[in-house]
Order: C-alpha cells, then sequence, then structure tokens
C-alpha cells in the first residue's frame, strides 16, 4: 500500500504543560510520553476501512460518509489536551459542515466513559467507539505508537492530506482546512499541499495559547 511520510508539528508536552499519552497495542495501560518524533511516521495515502461502533451501538466506517472532507480525531476521556480540544473540533463542524467538512471522533476508551463525556460535552459530530479496536483503527493509518490527541485530515476522495498529532490550534486548523480546499478544487495535489503545509505550520505557535 502506498505511504508518505506525515506532514508532522512538533508539539512540545512541557512547554504545553500537558502530556501526550500513547497505547503500546495496550488500551488499557496508557502511560505520559513526550512529543513523539512523528516526523519518521509513515501513514497510508487514503483513508483506511475499519468499522467501529457509533454512539447507538451501529457499525460504521468512514466510507460511510461519501463525499465529505473529514477531520478524524483520535481521543479518549482520560486525555487533557482531548478534551481541551473538543470545543474547537466542535466550531469546526458548525463552521465548515455546510462545505462538506465532517469531524468524526474516534474515542479510543470504554464506551460507558464515552458516552457520558460525550453527552456532558454535548459533543454534536459522529463518534466512533473502541478499545483494541479503535486502537486497532489508528495503526491502520500507518501509526505504532499513537499520541492523544491524532487528527487526520481526508479530501472529499479519501486521499489523506495531512496529519496532525497534539493538540490542534484554531489557526493550524485554518490553515489544514485551506489545503484541503485547495485539493479539494484540483489546483493542488495531496503532495503539493503537504509540502506547502509543511513550510507555513512551522510558521506558527506550535502549542495552543491558553494551554496551561
Amino acid at each position: 500500500m502506498k505511504s508518505w511520510p506525515i506532514v508532522a508539528i512538533a508539539v512540545s508536552a512541557m512547554a504545553a504543560g500537558a502530556a501526550f499519552y500513547f497505547y503500546r497495542q495496550q488500551p488499557s495501560a496508557p502511560v505520559a510520553a513526550p512529543a513523539p518524533d512523528v516526523a519518521a511516521a509513515q501513514l497510508v495515502a487514503t483513508l483506511p476501512d475499519f468499522q467501529l461502533a457509533d454512539r447507538d451501538g451501529q457499525v460504521k466506517s468512514l466510507q460511510d460518509w461519501p463525499d465529505q472532507a473529514l477531520i478524524v480525531n483520535f481521543w479518549a476521556t482520560w486525555c487533557a489536551p482531548c478534551r481541551r480540544e473538543i470545543p474547537l473540533l466542535q466550531q469546526l463542524q458548525r463552521d465548515h459542515g455546510s462545505e462538506g467538512f465532517q469531524v468524526i471522533g474516534i474515542a479510543v476508551d470504554f464506551r460507558d466513559k464515552v458516552l457520558a463525556y460525550a453527552d456532558e460535552m454535548k459533543i454534536e459530530y459522529p463518534l466512533l467507539i473502541g478499545e483494541q479496536e479503535a486502537l486497532d483503527a489508528a495503526a491502520a493509518f500507518g501509526v505504532e505508537a499513537v499520541g492523544f490527541p491524532f487528527t487526520v485530515f481526508s479530501d472529499r476522495q479519501g486521499r489523506i492530506v495531512t496529519a496532525h498529532m497534539g493538540e490542534l490550534t484554531a489557526a493550524q486548523a485554518s490553515l489544514i482546512l485551506d489545503a484541503v480546499r485547495k485539493v479539494d478544487s484540483g489546483s493542488t495535489s495531496p503532495e503539493a499541499a503537504r509540502a506547502a503545509l509543511e513550510l507555513a505550520l512551522a510558521q506558527l505557535p506550535s502549542t495552543p495559547a491558553d494551554a496551561n
């Protein structure tokens, strides 16, 4: 399967005051980790095909949102940066859903905890939930050690434009969504968009301004 180097943003956990978490194929035993070296990671070129249960227990796949540019966000209730990021994801869905962007949250967590937290936060975008199955879904993107939150951006054809490991900022999201629009319009390729994004994102602060 074709793969490409992920366009990485080096997010410093010490500077942000928040740790990244990862599972080393053991979803029941998360540990704190420093910012991972995602520059060397390899991601598949198109959205992988996997299935997970949604909030109603219905089995879904990413292919159930055809002709939409997906924002696929891996998260967990125990992950502080993930929780902080949710309002931004909610806003992205409200602001850009009408133009074809769709946020999909993939919770690598216990189902009861996810449902309770989703109700508390009034999460409006679709959620897919699993423990080992959700971790396997992350691995299907080509990631061996997942840092949370982890967000993948695809165009309407399911081609992965870029991915971001760590808490996303509004400024970063704005640049990435603009790149996805250009890919969707045919004015650039995913490869050219990634190269341009790498330069543009490097000029932005790498951590959220309100991180503690």
